[in-house]
């Protein structure tokens, strides 16, 4: 009897129709990585495209659900890139691309921290809320090291003109943040659940999302018990928007101390670029010509008399304190409004470093209370490791002398309103501008200069964190700029008035003035930790029961 044996050539089990099916799913969720990202990058501003963070964290979470924690590193990483590259490229406007790519990618190890730690709790009961929490815990690392940190890009700066923004005034940003993060997880997790409820799972097929529970692995439709995670997925959707609409009575735009009539100045600069510092007299003239036009409109009365007006950063980069010239342009100024005016400066000490300096100048006294910057950009307005980063990029040597860090919160008392003072780059942190509220301000100034970051984008997102901190702290914010887009916000968040970018221009407006606190303020950094503990919670489980799992194993 003879056997007839039928091979089949390797050839034609590779040009079988699965195998491209199979090298297309190999890069399916790296993919979908990346573009979940790129998605969070869409939701911010100057796009009103608030809601894909929704969508971009459900992406996320169908991603990592029960991928190995190296996996989720890997798309972590992924999914930080996609966000980050597009969100920071103006850093690299003057600079060129390497700084901006090197930014990207170390900030980036956050969101691939992120994911690691995503992965490792996806496969818990509740695990939307975990996740929600490694995100904020992972946030909260990005704002503090290295150098400071550098929170820009906090998903909640994304949602100035989303349904979620009341949440900044129950607990900041960290609560702004989980909320949206956690209603995407939940809306994954609802979609997954509801799909295995009209689908049975393949017995022994390939269920990353499985957690190990009879219901994910059998093979058979879930049981009525079932329901239970069902409900909970469903209600990681909707209790953020229920805190969110429950949030509303929170911001509230009353005027609890009066009103303030406050001018904002955008003098503009000669051209773009680091350069336009060569020509700080011209910067300077800019600021002091828009404040006499302003004058000689209230005289006219075709403007509104303010109160005090608010000059941007870097208004003046001659130090007015040695250079009498400068302290006489200042002076005539603030003498033909006849009202106090803020001015961003320069100041040089003989030694020791420079400061980035606001200073409160009297139309009668002249200069009579300062703020030092306190959080001073790293690579911008300092070098750390200064001669290693010149192997790299030789333009760090443009910042010639470093800037040093004020210690002093900054209120200033201008014509009977307390000024809150946070600069620039301080708007970002959470702890520079509530100091400024616990320190009795009724009113929040961001004074700005956007000039070395051209056209790009970085005005339109540093202008939504100052509606946030609006928001979050129930305080009128009024944002001079030298050139980007000055504006001026009330407290629930609304502009009320904005200039276009590189227009001299000058913003007079009556906005509301406030006392009272809101949770947030009074609870300062306790959410963020209360969210801290949440995940590492869920991380010490999801350790724990690996560890149990392996142990039975190694028994076995």
């Amino acid at each position: 009897m003879s056997t007839t044996i039928t091979t089949t050539p390797a050839s034609a089990a590779d040009s079988s129709p699965s195998a491209p099916v199979s090298r297309w799913r190999w890069f399916l969720r790296p993919g979908a990585a990346s573009l979940s990202g790129f998605l969070l990058y869409l939701s911010f501003p100057p796009r009103t495209l608030w809601w894909l963070a929704v969508p971009a964290f459900a992406l996320l979470g169908w991603t990592l659900r029960g991928r190995r924690l190296r996996a989720g590193f890997g798309l972590g990483q992924l999914a930080g890139l996609g966000f980050l590259l597009p969100l920071l490229v103006w850093t690299g406007e003057e600079v060129g691309p390497v700084p901006w790519l090197a930014l990207a990618a170390v900030e980036a190890l956050f969101v691939a921290a992120a994911g690691l730690g995503i992965a490792a709790v996806s496969r818990l009961p509740w695990w939307p809320v975990f996740a929600a929490g490694v995100w904020i815990l992972a946030e909260a690392a990005r704002a503090r090291v290295p150098f400071g940190g550098f929170p820009w890009g906090k998903i909640a700066f994304g949602q100035a003109d989303g349904l979620f923004l009341p949440l900044a005034a129950v607990g900041g940003t960290p609560v702004l943040g989980f909320a949206v993060a956690l209603c995407g997880f939940g809306l994954y997790e609802t979609a997954r659940l509801l799909h295995a409820r009209r689908k049975p799972a393949a017995p022994g097929g390939d269920d990353p999302a499985a957690d190990g529970s009879p219901d994910a692995t059998s093979g058979a439709r879930p049981r009525a018990g079932a329901r239970g995670p069902l409900a909970a997925a469903a209600l990681a959707v909707l209790l953020p928007v229920t805190g969110a609409v429950a949030a509303l009575p929170l911001v509230d735009d009353a005027a609890e101390d009066g009103t303030a009539t406050v001018a904002a100045v955008q003098g503009n600069v000669p051209r773009l670029g680091l350069d336009f510092n060569a020509q700080r007299r011209a910067v300077l003239d800019n600021h002091a010509a828009r404040t006499h036009e302003l004058a000689q409109a209230v005289r006219e009365g075709r403007k509104p008399r303010p109160d005090f007006v608010l000059w941007p950063e870097n208004s003046s980069d001659i130090d007015p304190y040695a250079n009498p010239d400068a302290a006489a342009v200042i002076d005539g100024a603030a003498r033909a409004i006849g009202a106090p005016t803020v001015v961003g400066a320069v100041v040089a000490p003989e030694t020791g470093k420079l400061r980035n300096t606001l200073i409160q100048w009297d139309p009668r006294r002249g200069p009579v209370a300062t703020y030092d910057k306190r959080h001073v950009q790293p690579f911008g307005e300092y070098i750390p490791m200064r001669s290693f980063v010149r192997i790299f990029n030789s333009d760090v040597d443009r910042v010639r002398r470093d800037f040093g860090p004020g210690d002093k919160v900054g209120v200033f008392d201008l014509a009977g309103t307390r000024v809150g003072l946070a600069t620039c780059y301080e708007a970002a942190f959470d702890w520079a501008v509530r100091d400024t509220v616990t320190h009795g301000a009724q009113l929040i100034t961001v004074p700005s200069n956007n000039a070395t970051f051209g056209r790009s984008e970085m005005t339109y997102q540093q202008l939504a964190m100052s509606r946030v901190r609006a928001v979050e702290h129930s305080r009128s914010v009024v944002v001079p700029v030298t050139s980007g887009v000055s504006a001026v916000i009330r407290p629930d968040g609304d502009i009320v008035a904005r200039t276009a970018m590189f227009t001299p221009d000058v913003l007079v407006e009556k906005v509301p003035l406030r006392s009272s606190l809101t949770p947030a303020t009074r609870l300062g950094t306790l959410p963020e930790a209360l969210l801290a503990a949440v995940a590492a919670a869920g991380l010490g489980w999801a350790t724990a029961r690996g560890l149990r799992s392996r142990g039975r194993r190694t028994a076995a």
